[in-house]
């Protein structure tokens, strides 16, 4: 179980490095218009793995699929 400090600085990561990330319009120069993600991964302070994935598409189809195949995922991997 993730223990709440972790859970803190999973978070506070997470945040700082999508602040920088949307603070510098290059970033963002060469990204197709209708679909693209973000993604990014860490670790706590006892080495267990985070990750956050941020997609946006003009066709909200896209986003669903890729929330249904990270749910199939998740099951695959609970059993």
């Amino acid at each position: 179980m993730i223990e709440s400090e972790d859970a803190v600085k999973v978070l506070e990561a997470i945040a700082d490095n999508l602040s920088s990330v949307a603070k510098n319009k290059q970033n963002f120069v060469r990204l197709p218009d209708k679909f693209w993600g973000y993604f990014a991964r860490g670790h706590d302070s006892k080495d267990r793995k985070f990750g956050v994935i941020i997609t946006y598409s003009e066709q909200e189809g896209n986003v669903d699929q890729l929330i249904e195949m990270y749910e199939q995922w998740v099951a695959k991997e609970k059993q």
